[in-house]
């Protein structure tokens, strides 16, 4: 069939109606002014504190939070240190967007349902022989608390810019299930991401956002969510698993 210019005219509009409905749903959960919405948290550091003495740890971490966070410029700022900033919000089945920049020697991530982690690296940094586990080489984006050696433990690419440039993350999680784009390439293709806490156990169906902190400055910006539906989930898992 050959197009003319009308129809042509018309597949266009056509995509670009979509990318904007699908724009459209997206939402900001970081209003580029303060820190509403997002309070401190290290899970680590009460996971095994219990009544009282857990109350009292949480309670620090919230109130040194604006410790270690700013906003500056609109963007949400750490100095490496601190608790990890943590969404009041929690979350199911989500596509997220995301963009960050940060120093050299970083070692960063992002928890899904409060559970580590899609990996932030420095990707100059040398393999060590003698921390094997440890790949920075091989990139971000991996889900690096996985067991290693596993789908989705390691990214299928190396995909960072150099160092000081932005990185944007697309990551979409649904179920135990998670997808990771970094600068647009895929790293992570809907590999189970495992429940660090309790590996017989999935990923809870609910939890924060969180954003690590590991000892050196990071930045982060246009941070947004879009829910997924039962049947969008179902549809992209379908889809997903016919491709195996």
């Amino acid at each position: 069939m050959k197009l003319n210019s009308l129809t042509l005219g018309g597949l266009f509009l056509a995509v670009c109606l979509v990318c904007r409905a699908e724009d459209s749903a997206f939402r900001p959960i970081f209003n580029g002014k303060d820190l509403t919405g997002w309070y401190g948290l290290n899970p680590h550091s009460v996971v095994k504190l219990k009544d009282e003495k857990k109350a009292e740890a949480l309670k620090k971490m919230r109130d040194e939070f604006a410790a270690n966070w700013k906003v500056e410029n609109g963007e949400l700022v750490n100095d490496g240190h601190g608790p990890y900033a943590t969404t009041e919000e929690e979350f199911g089945d989500i596509e997220f967007l995301i963009e960050y920049k940060t120093v050299a020697g970083a070692d960063s991530g992002i928890y899904l349902r409060g559970a580590p982690q899609v990996q932030i690296w420095d990707k100059s940094q040398v393999f060590d022989p003698a921390k094997p586990t440890r790949r920075p080489h091989l990139g971000s984006g991996g889900l690096f608390n996985n067991t290693p050696d596993t789908p989705g433990r390691d990214p299928l690419v190396v995909a960072d810019k150099p160092m000081g440039e932005w990185n944007s993350f697309r990551i979409r999680q649904i179920g135990a299930r998670t997808w990771v784009w970094l600068n647009d390439k895929l790293v992570v293709d809907g590999n189970v991401m495992e429940n660090y806490y309790d590996k017989t156990q999935p990923l809870p169906a609910k939890g924060p956002i969180m954003l690590q902190t590991h000892g050196g400055e990071i930045r982060w910006r246009n941070l947004q969510v879009r829910e997924i539906g039962a049947e969008e989930g179902k549809k992209i898992l379908a889809e997903a698993d016919a491709k195996k």
